[in-house]
């Protein structure tokens, strides 16, 4: 082999970002261990970023068009998030499936649903949504007026942030949810630099698993979590917008985490900006690969290598274009509680809040019980009757690198597999993808382990490798493998 090529892919782009940080005082209760409501003031800003892929050709606007939507939030169920599509899709022209919603995951935000709005900063949230819905549908608009030719280059590197959370607590012999030295953690950083032909950067992308709880139920302060401060600095060196896209990371999480101290998160944030900005460096110029050059002799016989402009062949392969949405149909786990179940289960947990613990076992938290069946009863409400899931995945095919949108939080296998198996492409993976409802998707071989993941998945044992194995003949198509 004598060239080696860059990753890379050209396309049609745009990106918009607008701060969203919600009014101070607005519903912020993310953890069952918390003891406020209401946030008490910002650590740093929250941010929605549209950006708009689109083919080299194309005849009108929104044709093949694909928009990712990046949240600083942390979580939407499809009773919040439907109407948000909708709207982007009026103003857009863009068919739905074509729109793909993802979120930071950052738990340093509250839950903004309809059965908030009732408690304590909860009457802020109907305008906080509206808002969200017009400004994202504005973004997306202009991004679709403005978009111009860019090349993706992208890398991957390492990161030690990221933890294996599946600890088996050695007094109780129960999992816990918290750092497990003894298991191994996805570690890939992969890192996407967006420019103009002529080298312009326009924007990078930092994808990454891991969950942002470096801030929990002690912090009041409404915080994007690590991604902000990685953000800041990532920035501080490109001078254009960084989007971070949370990974498949199910039972991944900070090694340092659960803290009420905002330097926690920053310095979480950092690690991974440096980590992100190794990568950056490491990329070639605009439209090269790498290629073999010939021997000079210099007392050893040397081997050079340079990077050198794509080749027409190359340039062809690196704008191949395809954006897909499938449904997949997913079977519900057979114990799955009924809504009328957890309604029930509510109103025991909500009685006992204001009682005291249940003298049956004293170390539950009634108020963490409510909390969680409560957050449980609204993603029974939104998912569909029968027997399975609709759910929806998103993929974009563009030159060496396929990105995927997938429902809930998947385990990491899901990336890992899939790298595995096309390990030619850059695959990019945003989770927590067009909606919660379908939550936590943990391997078949962890379900009767008690893990809280398994606790509150709807889905059956299995549907992670179905998943898996349905995304690579997909793409195994749309790469022509």
């Amino acid at each position: 082999m004598t060239i080696v090529p860059h990753p890379q892919s050209t396309c049609r782009f745009a990106i918009a970002r607008t701060e969203i940080t919600p009014p101070v005082g607005i519903y912020h209760r993310m953890w069952g261990a918390a003891t406020h409501d209401r946030s008490e003031g910002v650590h740093r800003p929250l941010y929605a970023t549209t950006l708009l892929f689109k083919p080299l050709t194309g005849n009108g606007p929104a044709d093949d068009a694909f928009l990712l939507v990046a949240l600083d939030l942390c979580v939407m169920c499809s009773e919040e998030l439907d109407p948000i599509v909708e709207n982007i899709a009026r103003a857009t022209g863009l068919d739905r499936s074509k729109i793909s919603v993802t979120f930071a995951h950052t738990h340093g935000v509250g839950r903004y649903s309809p059965d908030r709005v009732g408690l304590p900063g909860g009457e802020l949230i109907p305008e906080v949504l509206h808002d969200l819905s017009r400004i994202i549908a504005e973004m997306a608009t202009g991004c679709l007026e403005s978009t111009g030719e860019v090349r993706i280059h992208y890398g991957s590197g390492r990161c030690q942030l990221a933890a294996n959370r599946d600890f088996l607590d050695p007094n109780s012999g129960r999992y816990v949810c918290g750092y497990n030295p003894d298991a191994k953690a996805d570690d890939q950083v992969v890192f996407a630099r967006i420019s103009r032909p002529t080298g312009e950067l326009v924007a990078t992308v930092v994808n990454y698993a891991c969950h942002p709880t470096s801030l929990a139920w002690e912090n009041r302060l409404l915080s994007p979590d690590f991604p902000g401060a990685m953000r800041e600095l990532v920035e501080n060196v490109t001078a254009v917008p960084c989007v971070f896209v949370q990974g498949a990371s199910g039972e991944l999480g900070p090694r340092v985490g659960f803290s009420g101290e905002v330097e926690v998160a920053d310095r979480n944030g950092r690690q991974l900006g440096y980590a992100a900005l190794s990568v950056f460096e490491s990329i070639p110029r605009v439209g090269t690969d790498f290629e073999y050059t010939g021997a000079v002799q210099s007392g050893a016989l040397l081997g050079t290598w340079t990077d050198r402009r794509v080749n027409p062949d190359r340039e062809a392969v690196i704008g191949l274009w395809e954006a897909r949405s499938e449904v997949i149909d997913l079977p519900y786990r057979e114990d799955l509680p009924t809504v009328v179940q957890l309604e029930a289960d509510l109103a025991r947990w909500s009685d006992l809040e204001t009682g005291g613990t249940p003298k049956s076992d004293p170390t539950i938290n009634p108020r963490a019980e409510a909390e969680k069946t409560k957050r449980f009863l609204e993603r029974r409400r939104s998912m569909p009757n029968g027997e399975t899931y609709p759910y929806r995945t998103s993929l974009m095919r563009i030159g060496d690198a396929v990105w995927v949108s997938v429902q809930g939080e998947p385990y990491s296998l899901l990336q890992t597999e899939l790298r595995s198996r096309f390990p030619d492409f850059m695959i990019i993976v945003a989770s927590i993808s067009n909606s919660w409802d379908a939550a936590y998707l943990p391997p078949a071989d962890t379900y009767g382990s008690g893990r809280y993941q398994e606790e509150i998945a709807v889905l059956a044992p299995g549907c992670l490798e179905t998943l898996i194995d349905h995304l690579t003949a997909t793409i195994a198509e749309m790469v022509g493998e």
